[in-house]
């Protein structure tokens, strides 16, 4: 793979930016919950509950860096790694979740 280390985890702010300059090469998978999703979610994010990662590795596509997001960041860390240990490459976790989404980038999400 052509593309330098990638980092274990990043800034809401910086996965903002890089899925901004990106999009075409950047995929935000959000592992939280439908429940937590009805309260608010990252526009573009793919849903997918962390329960479900191991029966859809398939779906998740190896040519490009997946960012996960879950509500303060232990459950996608957890999610980051296990995909980075099955043969993923370029996996980043968003440190602080949703929760840090919403103050660092979008102050219309909800927060709870």
């Amino acid at each position: 793979m052509d593309q330098p280390a990638v980092p274990l985890e990043i800034t809401a702010t910086e996965a903002h930016a890089l899925a901004q300059a990106q999009p075409n090469q950047v995929l935000i998978i959000d592992v939280r919950e439908p429940d937590e999703l009805a309260i608010c979610h990252v526009e573009g994010a793919q849903p997918i509950p962390m329960r479900q990662i191991s029966g859809r590795l398939h779906e998740l596509p190896r040519n490009r860096q997946l960012l996960i997001i879950c509500h303060h960041g232990q459950r996608s860390r957890a999610v980051t790694q296990y995909l980075r240990s099955h043969g993923f490459p370029a996996v980043t976790n968003i440190a602080g979740g949703i929760a840090a989404w919403a103050e660092e980038v979008d102050s219309t999400l909800a927060q709870y």
